[in-house]
Protein backbone atom coordinates (compact mmCIF):
# COMPACT_ATOMS: atom_id res chain seq x y z
CA UNK A 1 0.00 0.00 0.00
CA UNK A 2 1.31 3.42 -0.93
CA UNK A 3 1.96 5.68 2.08
CA UNK A 4 -0.38 8.66 2.31
CA UNK A 5 1.08 11.89 0.99
CA UNK A 6 1.73 14.51 3.66
CA UNK A 7 -0.26 17.69 3.32
CA UNK A 8 0.71 21.21 4.34
CA UNK A 9 3.16 21.51 7.19
CA UNK A 10 1.53 23.18 10.19
CA UNK A 11 2.98 24.46 13.42
CA UNK A 12 1.69 24.37 16.98
CA UNK A 13 2.96 26.71 19.68
CA UNK A 14 2.55 25.08 23.06
CA UNK A 15 3.15 21.58 24.40
CA UNK A 16 0.22 21.07 26.79
CA UNK A 17 -2.57 18.49 26.65
CA UNK A 18 -4.55 20.26 23.95
CA UNK A 19 -1.42 20.84 21.88
CA UNK A 20 -0.50 17.15 21.95
CA UNK A 21 -4.07 16.07 21.15
CA UNK A 22 -4.17 18.54 18.26
CA UNK A 23 -0.84 17.24 16.95
CA UNK A 24 -2.13 13.66 16.94
CA UNK A 25 -5.31 14.60 15.09
CA UNK A 26 -3.39 16.63 12.51
CA UNK A 27 -0.89 13.80 12.07
CA UNK A 28 -3.69 11.28 11.50
CA UNK A 29 -5.19 13.66 8.94
CA UNK A 30 -1.96 13.57 6.94
CA UNK A 31 -0.34 16.83 8.01
CA UNK A 32 3.29 17.27 8.96
CA UNK A 33 3.36 18.80 12.43
CA UNK A 34 6.02 20.93 14.07
CA UNK A 35 5.60 21.93 17.73
CA UNK A 36 7.28 25.07 19.01
CA UNK A 37 8.07 25.40 22.69
CA UNK A 38 10.16 27.56 25.01
CA UNK A 39 11.73 24.35 26.32
CA UNK A 40 12.02 21.88 23.41
CA UNK A 41 12.35 18.23 24.34
CA UNK A 42 11.84 14.77 22.89
CA UNK A 43 8.08 14.26 22.61
CA UNK A 44 8.40 10.47 22.48
CA UNK A 45 9.32 10.62 26.14
CA UNK A 46 5.94 12.23 26.86
CA UNK A 47 3.72 10.35 24.40
CA UNK A 48 4.70 7.44 22.14
CA UNK A 49 2.11 8.54 19.57
CA UNK A 50 4.13 11.73 18.94
CA UNK A 51 7.36 10.03 17.95
CA UNK A 52 7.08 11.41 14.38
CA UNK A 53 6.28 14.96 15.51
CA UNK A 54 9.15 17.43 15.58
CA UNK A 55 9.58 19.72 18.58
CA UNK A 56 11.73 22.78 18.23
CA UNK A 57 12.00 26.33 19.44
CA UNK A 58 9.21 28.84 18.91
CA UNK A 59 11.24 30.85 16.39
CA UNK A 60 12.22 27.84 14.32
CA UNK A 61 8.66 26.50 14.33
CA UNK A 62 7.16 29.72 12.98
CA UNK A 63 9.82 30.00 10.26
CA UNK A 64 9.04 26.51 8.91
CA UNK A 65 5.28 26.85 8.51
CA UNK A 66 2.63 29.15 7.07
CA UNK A 67 -0.14 28.11 9.47
CA UNK A 68 0.44 28.27 13.23
CA UNK A 69 -1.92 26.99 15.93
CA UNK A 70 -1.48 29.03 19.10
CA UNK A 71 -2.26 26.58 21.92
CA UNK A 72 -1.27 28.61 24.97
CA UNK A 73 -3.30 30.52 27.56
CA UNK A 74 -4.18 34.03 26.44
CA UNK A 75 -2.61 35.46 29.61
CA UNK A 76 0.76 34.40 28.19
CA UNK A 77 0.26 35.92 24.74
CA UNK A 78 2.21 39.10 25.40
CA UNK A 79 5.17 37.46 27.15
CA UNK A 80 5.43 34.73 24.54
CA UNK A 81 4.88 36.73 21.35
CA UNK A 82 5.93 40.32 22.01
CA UNK A 83 9.50 39.82 20.78
CA UNK A 84 8.53 37.78 17.72
CA UNK A 85 6.06 40.05 15.94
CA UNK A 86 8.01 40.09 12.66
CA UNK A 87 8.11 36.30 12.49
CA UNK A 88 4.33 36.14 12.08
CA UNK A 89 4.06 38.57 9.17
CA UNK A 90 1.80 37.02 6.53
CA UNK A 91 1.25 33.89 8.63
CA UNK A 92 -2.14 32.40 9.44
CA UNK A 93 -2.38 32.18 13.23
CA UNK A 94 -5.19 30.03 14.64
CA UNK A 95 -6.25 31.04 18.15
CA UNK A 96 -7.72 28.05 20.07
CA UNK A 97 -7.85 29.69 23.50
CA UNK A 98 -10.79 30.05 25.85
CA UNK A 99 -11.38 32.26 28.85
CA UNK A 100 -12.99 31.88 32.26
CA UNK A 101 -15.42 34.79 31.93
CA UNK A 102 -17.53 36.12 29.10
CA UNK A 103 -15.66 38.67 26.98
CA UNK A 104 -16.94 42.20 27.55
CA UNK A 105 -15.00 44.44 25.19
CA UNK A 106 -12.86 42.24 22.96
CA UNK A 107 -12.14 38.59 22.47
CA UNK A 108 -8.85 36.75 22.92
CA UNK A 109 -8.51 36.61 19.15
CA UNK A 110 -8.94 40.37 18.83
CA UNK A 111 -6.36 40.89 21.56
CA UNK A 112 -4.02 38.57 19.67
CA UNK A 113 -4.64 40.57 16.50
CA UNK A 114 -3.44 43.72 18.29
CA UNK A 115 -0.22 41.92 19.28
CA UNK A 116 0.34 40.50 15.78
CA UNK A 117 -1.08 43.16 13.43
CA UNK A 118 0.66 41.74 10.35
CA UNK A 119 -0.66 38.19 10.84
CA UNK A 120 -3.98 36.73 9.67
CA UNK A 121 -5.71 35.80 12.92
CA UNK A 122 -8.37 33.08 12.80
CA UNK A 123 -10.47 31.91 15.76
CA UNK A 124 -11.19 28.17 15.68
CA UNK A 125 -11.22 24.87 17.60
CA UNK A 126 -11.88 26.45 21.00
CA UNK A 127 -15.19 24.57 21.32
CA UNK A 128 -13.44 21.20 20.94
CA UNK A 129 -11.99 19.69 24.11
CA UNK A 130 -8.64 17.92 24.25
CA UNK A 131 -10.44 14.62 24.84
CA UNK A 132 -12.74 15.08 21.84
CA UNK A 133 -9.75 16.17 19.76
CA UNK A 134 -7.80 13.02 20.60
CA UNK A 135 -10.71 10.57 20.55
CA UNK A 136 -12.50 10.53 17.21
CA UNK A 137 -15.44 8.61 18.71
CA UNK A 138 -15.95 10.90 21.70
CA UNK A 139 -19.39 12.34 22.27
CA UNK A 140 -20.28 15.99 21.93
CA UNK A 141 -20.47 18.36 19.04
CA UNK A 142 -18.08 17.90 16.12
CA UNK A 143 -18.73 21.40 14.78
CA UNK A 144 -15.84 23.86 14.66
CA UNK A 145 -16.72 27.57 14.64
CA UNK A 146 -14.31 29.63 12.53
CA UNK A 147 -13.97 33.42 12.35
CA UNK A 148 -11.37 35.72 10.82
CA UNK A 149 -11.04 38.91 8.81
CA UNK A 150 -9.06 37.27 5.99
CA UNK A 151 -11.26 35.10 3.78
CA UNK A 152 -8.40 33.01 2.39
CA UNK A 153 -7.12 32.27 5.89
CA UNK A 154 -10.59 31.20 7.01
CA UNK A 155 -10.89 28.90 4.02
CA UNK A 156 -7.55 27.25 4.81
CA UNK A 157 -8.61 26.60 8.39
CA UNK A 158 -11.97 25.24 7.19
CA UNK A 159 -10.15 22.77 4.95
CA UNK A 160 -7.96 21.65 7.85
CA UNK A 161 -11.01 21.19 10.09
CA UNK A 162 -12.73 19.03 7.47
CA UNK A 163 -9.58 16.98 6.92
CA UNK A 164 -9.51 16.31 10.66
CA UNK A 165 -13.06 14.97 10.53
CA UNK A 166 -14.87 17.99 11.96
CA UNK A 167 -17.72 20.06 10.56
CA UNK A 168 -16.48 23.55 9.70
CA UNK A 169 -18.85 26.46 10.35
CA UNK A 170 -17.76 29.84 9.00
CA UNK A 171 -18.89 32.64 11.32
CA UNK A 172 -17.44 35.49 9.28
CA UNK A 173 -15.28 38.33 10.58
CA UNK A 174 -13.03 38.20 13.64
CA UNK A 175 -15.49 40.15 15.77
CA UNK A 176 -17.60 36.98 15.80
CA UNK A 177 -14.90 35.47 18.01
CA UNK A 178 -16.66 37.11 20.96
CA UNK A 179 -19.66 34.90 20.40
CA UNK A 180 -17.49 31.86 19.70
CA UNK A 181 -15.56 32.34 22.94
CA UNK A 182 -18.81 32.84 24.85
CA UNK A 183 -20.22 29.56 23.57
CA UNK A 184 -18.25 27.15 25.85
CA UNK A 185 -19.03 29.29 28.91
CA UNK A 186 -22.78 29.04 28.61
CA UNK A 187 -24.70 26.19 30.24
CA UNK A 188 -27.74 25.26 28.16
CA UNK A 189 -28.31 28.73 26.70
CA UNK A 190 -31.96 29.37 26.01
CA UNK A 191 -33.18 26.82 28.56
CA UNK A 192 -33.20 28.89 31.76
CA UNK A 193 -36.46 30.75 31.14
CA UNK A 194 -38.42 27.72 29.82
CA UNK A 195 -37.31 25.58 32.77
CA UNK A 196 -38.19 28.27 35.31
CA UNK A 197 -41.55 28.77 33.60
CA UNK A 198 -42.24 25.04 33.70
CA UNK A 199 -41.29 24.80 37.38
CA UNK A 200 -43.56 27.75 38.17
CA UNK A 201 -46.51 26.20 36.33
CA UNK A 202 -45.93 22.83 38.02
CA UNK A 203 -45.83 24.42 41.49
CA UNK A 204 -49.11 26.25 40.86
CA UNK A 205 -50.90 23.10 39.68
CA UNK A 206 -49.38 20.96 42.45
CA UNK A 207 -50.45 23.36 45.20
CA UNK A 208 -53.95 23.58 43.73
CA UNK A 209 -54.26 19.78 43.66
CA UNK A 210 -53.05 19.57 47.26
CA UNK A 211 -55.73 22.08 48.23
CA UNK A 212 -58.50 20.30 46.29
CA UNK A 213 -57.75 16.72 47.30
CA UNK A 214 -56.14 17.08 50.73
CA UNK A 215 -57.29 20.38 52.28
CA UNK A 216 -60.79 21.01 50.95
CA UNK A 217 -61.61 17.33 51.10
CA UNK A 218 -59.72 14.12 51.72
CA UNK A 219 -59.85 12.25 48.43
CA UNK A 220 -56.51 10.41 48.61
CA UNK A 221 -54.15 9.11 51.23
CA UNK A 222 -50.86 10.93 51.71
CA UNK A 223 -48.89 7.82 50.71
CA UNK A 224 -50.44 8.12 47.22
CA UNK A 225 -48.81 11.47 46.55
CA UNK A 226 -45.74 9.99 44.86
CA UNK A 227 -47.42 8.51 41.77
CA UNK A 228 -51.21 8.74 41.82
CA UNK A 229 -51.38 12.37 42.91
CA UNK A 230 -48.13 13.59 41.32
CA UNK A 231 -49.27 12.29 37.95
CA UNK A 232 -52.03 14.89 37.83
CA UNK A 233 -49.92 18.10 38.03
CA UNK A 234 -47.40 16.53 35.63
CA UNK A 235 -50.13 16.04 33.05
CA UNK A 236 -51.58 19.51 33.62
CA UNK A 237 -48.14 21.12 33.38
CA UNK A 238 -47.40 19.25 30.16
CA UNK A 239 -50.68 20.49 28.66
CA UNK A 240 -50.01 24.09 29.69
CA UNK A 241 -46.39 24.14 28.50
CA UNK A 242 -47.26 22.45 25.22
CA UNK A 243 -50.04 24.95 24.55
CA UNK A 244 -47.64 27.79 25.30
CA UNK A 245 -45.36 26.39 22.58
CA UNK A 246 -47.89 27.29 19.89
CA UNK A 247 -49.67 30.25 21.45
CA UNK A 248 -47.03 32.92 20.57
CA UNK A 249 -47.47 32.32 16.83
CA UNK A 250 -51.06 33.57 17.16
CA UNK A 251 -49.87 36.66 19.04
CA UNK A 252 -47.32 37.28 16.27
CA UNK A 253 -50.03 37.02 13.61
CA UNK A 254 -52.28 39.39 15.53
CA UNK A 255 -49.41 41.86 15.95
CA UNK A 256 -48.69 41.87 12.21
CA UNK A 257 -52.38 42.19 11.37
CA UNK A 258 -52.75 45.13 13.72
CA UNK A 259 -49.80 47.04 12.26
CA UNK A 260 -50.42 45.93 8.68
CA UNK A 261 -46.75 45.24 8.07
CA UNK A 262 -44.01 42.78 8.97
CA UNK A 263 -41.32 45.49 9.10
CA UNK A 264 -41.81 46.29 12.78
CA UNK A 265 -40.05 44.32 15.47
CA UNK A 266 -42.09 42.25 17.87
CA UNK A 267 -42.14 43.36 21.51
CA UNK A 268 -39.25 42.02 23.55
CA UNK A 269 -41.40 39.61 25.56
CA UNK A 270 -42.97 38.16 22.41
CA UNK A 271 -39.64 37.82 20.64
CA UNK A 272 -38.13 35.97 23.61
CA UNK A 273 -41.22 33.76 23.78
CA UNK A 274 -40.93 32.85 20.11
CA UNK A 275 -37.26 31.93 20.56
CA UNK A 276 -38.07 29.46 23.38
CA UNK A 277 -40.70 27.43 21.51
CA UNK A 278 -38.39 24.50 20.81
CA UNK A 279 -37.31 24.28 24.44
CA UNK A 280 -40.91 24.47 25.65
CA UNK A 281 -41.94 21.73 23.24
CA UNK A 282 -39.14 19.39 24.33
CA UNK A 283 -39.90 20.01 28.01
CA UNK A 284 -43.56 19.21 27.37
CA UNK A 285 -42.52 16.01 25.60
CA UNK A 286 -40.41 14.90 28.58
CA UNK A 287 -43.30 15.60 30.95
CA UNK A 288 -45.68 13.63 28.73
CA UNK A 289 -43.28 10.67 28.71
CA UNK A 290 -43.23 10.70 32.52
CA UNK A 291 -47.01 10.97 32.56
CA UNK A 292 -47.33 7.96 30.27
CA UNK A 293 -45.03 5.85 32.45
CA UNK A 294 -46.89 6.78 35.62
CA UNK A 295 -50.26 6.13 33.97
CA UNK A 296 -49.15 2.65 32.93
CA UNK A 297 -48.05 1.95 36.50
CA UNK A 298 -51.47 2.82 37.94
CA UNK A 299 -53.54 1.30 35.12
CA UNK A 300 -55.73 -0.85 37.32
CA UNK A 301 -59.32 -0.79 38.64
CA UNK A 302 -58.00 0.07 42.08
CA UNK A 303 -56.57 3.40 40.90
CA UNK A 304 -58.90 4.15 37.97
CA UNK A 305 -62.20 2.78 39.16
CA UNK A 306 -64.29 5.01 36.88
CA UNK A 307 -62.62 3.43 33.83
CA UNK A 308 -63.93 -0.06 34.56
CA UNK A 309 -67.36 -1.67 34.83
CA UNK A 310 -68.52 -2.54 38.32
CA UNK A 311 -70.31 -5.73 39.25
CA UNK A 312 -71.00 -7.54 42.48
CA UNK A 313 -70.77 -11.20 43.35
CA UNK A 314 -73.33 -12.16 45.97
CA UNK A 315 -72.80 -15.22 48.18
CA UNK A 316 -76.13 -16.08 49.78
CA UNK A 317 -75.95 -16.35 53.53
CA UNK A 318 -77.45 -19.26 55.44
CA UNK A 319 -77.43 -18.00 58.98
CA UNK A 320 -75.81 -14.65 58.23
CA UNK A 321 -76.40 -11.84 55.78
CA UNK A 322 -75.46 -12.24 52.14
CA UNK A 323 -71.81 -11.60 51.36
CA UNK A 324 -71.36 -9.07 48.55
CA UNK A 325 -68.00 -8.88 46.76
CA UNK A 326 -67.64 -5.92 44.34
CA UNK A 327 -65.31 -6.51 41.39
CA UNK A 328 -64.26 -4.61 38.27
CA UNK A 329 -64.44 -6.27 34.86
CA UNK A 330 -64.15 -4.68 31.42
CA UNK A 331 -63.18 -1.10 30.64
CA UNK A 332 -66.07 1.27 30.02
CA UNK A 333 -66.14 3.63 27.05
CA UNK A 334 -64.37 6.33 29.07
CA UNK A 335 -61.30 4.20 29.67
CA UNK A 336 -61.18 2.83 26.12
CA UNK A 337 -61.58 6.24 24.49
CA UNK A 338 -59.12 7.99 26.83
CA UNK A 339 -56.47 5.34 26.16
CA UNK A 340 -56.96 5.46 22.38
CA UNK A 341 -56.81 9.25 22.10
CA UNK A 342 -53.89 9.43 24.54
CA UNK A 343 -51.90 6.84 22.58
CA UNK A 344 -52.50 8.66 19.29
CA UNK A 345 -51.42 11.98 20.83
CA UNK A 346 -48.28 10.42 22.32
CA UNK A 347 -47.26 8.73 19.05
CA UNK A 348 -47.72 11.97 17.10
CA UNK A 349 -45.75 13.86 19.73
CA UNK A 350 -42.92 11.33 19.41
CA UNK A 351 -42.83 12.01 15.66
CA UNK A 352 -42.58 15.75 16.32
CA UNK A 353 -39.78 15.22 18.85
CA UNK A 354 -37.84 12.97 16.45
CA UNK A 355 -38.12 15.58 13.70
CA UNK A 356 -36.17 18.05 15.87
CA UNK A 357 -33.08 15.84 15.78
CA UNK A 358 -30.48 17.50 13.50
CA UNK A 359 -29.94 14.28 11.53
CA UNK A 360 -33.67 14.08 10.79
CA UNK A 361 -34.16 17.81 10.24
CA UNK A 362 -31.55 17.78 7.47
CA UNK A 363 -33.61 15.22 5.52
CA UNK A 364 -36.76 17.37 5.55
CA UNK A 365 -37.49 20.30 3.30
CA UNK A 366 -39.09 23.42 4.70
CA UNK A 367 -42.63 22.39 3.79
CA UNK A 368 -42.26 18.95 5.39
CA UNK A 369 -40.67 20.35 8.54
CA UNK A 370 -43.38 22.98 8.89
CA UNK A 371 -46.10 20.36 8.41
CA UNK A 372 -44.69 18.22 11.22
CA UNK A 373 -43.97 21.07 13.62
CA UNK A 374 -47.10 23.15 12.98
CA UNK A 375 -49.89 21.05 11.51
CA UNK A 376 -49.10 17.82 13.34
CA UNK A 377 -48.32 19.82 16.48
CA UNK A 378 -51.82 21.31 16.54
CA UNK A 379 -53.28 17.85 15.90
CA UNK A 380 -51.48 16.68 19.05
CA UNK A 381 -52.94 19.63 20.94
CA UNK A 382 -56.44 18.74 19.69
CA UNK A 383 -56.02 15.08 20.68
CA UNK A 384 -54.73 16.12 24.09
CA UNK A 385 -57.79 18.29 24.65
CA UNK A 386 -60.02 15.37 23.62
CA UNK A 387 -58.14 13.10 26.03
CA UNK A 388 -58.82 15.43 28.95
CA UNK A 389 -62.44 16.09 27.91
CA UNK A 390 -63.17 12.36 27.80
CA UNK A 391 -61.77 11.97 31.29
CA UNK A 392 -63.51 15.01 32.73
CA UNK A 393 -66.89 15.20 30.91
CA UNK A 394 -68.71 12.54 33.02
CA UNK A 395 -67.72 14.40 36.18
CA UNK A 396 -68.75 17.75 34.70
CA UNK A 397 -72.22 16.40 33.93
CA UNK A 398 -72.73 15.23 37.51
CA UNK A 399 -70.99 17.98 39.45
CA UNK A 400 -72.77 21.12 38.32
CA UNK A 401 -71.33 24.42 37.10
CA UNK A 402 -69.33 25.41 40.20
CA UNK A 403 -67.61 22.05 40.57
CA UNK A 404 -66.93 21.96 36.85
CA UNK A 405 -65.21 25.34 36.92
CA UNK A 406 -63.10 24.19 39.89
CA UNK A 407 -62.17 20.80 38.44
CA UNK A 408 -58.58 20.25 37.38
CA UNK A 409 -59.65 18.84 34.02
CA UNK A 410 -61.56 22.01 33.13
CA UNK A 411 -58.87 24.41 34.38
CA UNK A 412 -56.09 22.58 32.54
CA UNK A 413 -58.00 23.02 29.25
CA UNK A 414 -58.29 26.81 29.33
CA UNK A 415 -54.94 27.72 27.75
CA UNK A 416 -54.90 24.77 25.29
CA UNK A 417 -58.45 25.61 24.19
CA UNK A 418 -57.67 29.26 23.48
CA UNK A 419 -54.46 28.27 21.70
CA UNK A 420 -56.39 25.97 19.38
CA UNK A 421 -59.22 28.49 19.03
CA UNK A 422 -56.85 31.26 17.90
CA UNK A 423 -55.20 28.85 15.45
CA UNK A 424 -58.59 28.05 13.91
CA UNK A 425 -59.45 31.75 13.65
CA UNK A 426 -56.18 32.61 11.90
CA UNK A 427 -56.62 29.59 9.61
CA UNK A 428 -59.79 30.98 8.04
CA UNK A 429 -58.98 31.69 4.36
CA UNK A 430 -59.96 35.36 4.58
CA UNK A 431 -57.59 35.95 7.52
CA UNK A 432 -54.84 33.51 6.53
CA UNK A 433 -54.57 35.09 3.08
CA UNK A 434 -54.16 38.51 4.66
CA UNK A 435 -51.45 37.29 7.07
CA UNK A 436 -49.53 35.48 4.32
CA UNK A 437 -49.55 38.57 2.10
CA UNK A 438 -48.11 40.63 4.96
CA UNK A 439 -45.39 38.05 5.59
CA UNK A 440 -44.46 38.12 1.90
CA UNK A 441 -43.84 41.86 2.14
CA UNK A 442 -47.24 43.38 1.43
CA UNK A 443 -48.10 46.40 3.59
CA UNK A 444 -51.42 48.03 4.38
CA UNK A 445 -52.42 51.30 2.71
CA UNK A 446 -51.21 54.57 4.23
CA UNK A 447 -54.59 55.47 5.66
CA UNK A 448 -54.96 52.11 7.44
CA UNK A 449 -51.37 51.49 8.46
CA UNK A 450 -50.85 51.66 12.22
CA UNK A 451 -47.08 51.39 12.06
CA UNK A 452 -45.11 53.91 14.08
CA UNK A 453 -43.30 55.05 11.00
CA UNK A 454 -46.52 56.00 9.18
CA UNK A 455 -45.83 59.75 9.47
CA UNK A 456 -42.12 59.54 8.62
CA UNK A 457 -40.12 59.14 5.48
CA UNK A 458 -38.54 55.71 5.26
CA UNK A 459 -36.55 53.32 3.19
CA UNK A 460 -37.24 49.60 3.19
CA UNK A 461 -36.42 48.24 6.62
CA UNK A 462 -35.15 51.53 8.12
CA UNK A 463 -37.01 54.63 9.30
CA UNK A 464 -35.80 58.22 9.03
CA UNK A 465 -37.23 61.27 10.76
CA UNK A 466 -36.77 63.60 7.78
CA UNK A 467 -36.72 63.42 3.99
CA UNK A 468 -33.65 61.80 2.54
CA UNK A 469 -31.36 62.61 -0.28
CA UNK A 470 -29.83 59.77 -2.26
CA UNK A 471 -26.31 61.01 -1.53
CA UNK A 472 -26.88 60.98 2.22
CA UNK A 473 -27.75 57.31 2.43
CA UNK A 474 -24.85 55.20 3.66
CA UNK A 475 -23.73 52.03 1.92
CA UNK A 476 -24.96 50.01 4.89
CA UNK A 477 -28.43 51.52 4.57
CA UNK A 478 -28.51 50.78 0.85
CA UNK A 479 -27.81 47.11 1.60
CA UNK A 480 -30.78 46.85 3.96
CA UNK A 481 -33.40 46.93 1.27
CA UNK A 482 -33.74 46.40 -2.43
CA UNK A 483 -36.00 49.32 -3.34
CA UNK A 484 -34.51 52.03 -5.47
CA UNK A 485 -37.21 54.57 -4.77
CA UNK A 486 -37.92 56.20 -1.43
CA UNK A 487 -41.30 55.85 0.16
CA UNK A 488 -43.22 58.52 1.97
CA UNK A 489 -44.10 55.88 4.59
CA UNK A 490 -42.90 52.46 5.65
CA UNK A 491 -46.28 51.19 4.50
CA UNK A 492 -47.03 50.91 0.80
CA UNK A 493 -50.12 52.63 -0.56
CA UNK A 494 -51.61 49.56 -2.12
CA UNK A 495 -54.52 47.21 -1.56
CA UNK A 496 -55.22 43.52 -1.38
CA UNK A 497 -55.62 41.89 -4.74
Amino acid sequence: MMPCELKTRVGIIGSGNFSRALAKRLKNAGYEVVIGSRRPRNLSEVDNCLCNVTMTSLEDCVKQVSIVFLAIHFENYKDCLSNHEDLFTGKTVVDVSNRLKLPKHRSNAEYLSSLLPNANIVKAFNVISAYAMENEFAGGSQEVFIAGDDLAARERVCVIARDMGFVASDWGLLQSARRIESYPLKIFPGWKTPILFTVGVFVVWFLYIIFIYFVKKTAYRWDQIFVKVLNKPLCMTAMTVYACTYLPSSFASAFQLYHGTKHINFPGWLNRWLLTRKQLGLIAFVLVCIHVIMSVLIMSPTYLSSWFQSTTIVIPGNRTDDIKIPIKTWMVWKGEAACLVGILAFVCMCIIAISTLPSVTRTLNWREWRFVQSKLGHVVLFLSICHVVIMGAPGWAKGGLIKTLQSITFLSLIIPFFTLFFKVIFSFPCIDKYVQKIRRGWEASYSKCRAKCSQKHATFGKVYSKPLDQDNISEEDMMIGSREEHLSCACQDTSIV
